[in-house]
């Protein structure tokens, strides 16, 4: 009897003890949009092109030093190539928003929802969400370095793989045109991604 009393009064204090215990705050870190990036990368069999693309907006959701959610839009009209110049530059971005392409005058903007966040060492996380282009709206996994610094949140994530296919961007595929030969076009792109939140 006497240890079920004792068993009781245990259980009871660290009830007590556990309610005194503030569970993390959530604090929302807002993208500086000026400070973020995103890079692209696309190959092709005769070559590749990188350039750049801006964030509109955004905002992460941190529990003390953890990311929980977050959200972020992409201004599609800002897409630029780096790797060429005149006319040749006009061209590929002429075509990139076209409805071969993106579609950008229908869709100009795509945007990025964090739907799950899990730890995966020091500083690294996987990150899950729902990636919207051109109005479709497929889940994505990619692995990312969080860092929290004073008041702002880093996120970096390299390589991030999206299958344009997936999202009805079949120009150039050899999934769809199999004789298409040199001028295939890849089916995934690479986007290399660095937001930095502040309060």
């Amino acid at each position: 009897m006497k240890k079920i009393i004792s068993s009781l009064g245990l259980l009871t204090l660290i009830i007590i003890t556990m309610s005194f215990v503030k569970p993390a705050k959530k604090e929302v870190y807002k993208i500086d949009i000026e400070k973020s990036s995103i890079e692209w990368l696309a190959k092709k069999v005769t070559g590749q092109h990188v350039g750049t693309i801006k964030l509109s907006s955004g905002q992460l959701e941190a529990n003390g030093n953890a990311l929980k959610n977050g959200s972020f839009l992409i201004d599609m009209n800002t897409i630029v190539c780096t790797d060429l110049q005149g006319e040749y530059n006009g061209k590929l971005i002429g075509h990139l928003r076209s409805e071969d392409f993106f579609s950008v005058e229908k869709n100009p903007v795509s945007k990025f929802d964090i739907t799950k966040v899990t730890a995966a060492g020091a500083d690294r996380v996987n990150i899950t969400g729902n990636l919207t282009i051109k109005g479709i709206t497929q889940p994505i996994t990619f692995p990312a370095s969080v860092k929290k610094q004073d008041n702002a949140i880093v996120a970096v994530a390299k390589n991030v793989k999206v299958d344009r296919t997936k999202y009805d961007i079949r120009y150039g595929s050899k999934s769809f045109f199999a004789s298409i030969g040199d001028k295939a076009i890849d089916n995934e792109f690479e986007l290399s991604i660095n937001l930095v939140a502040t309060k």
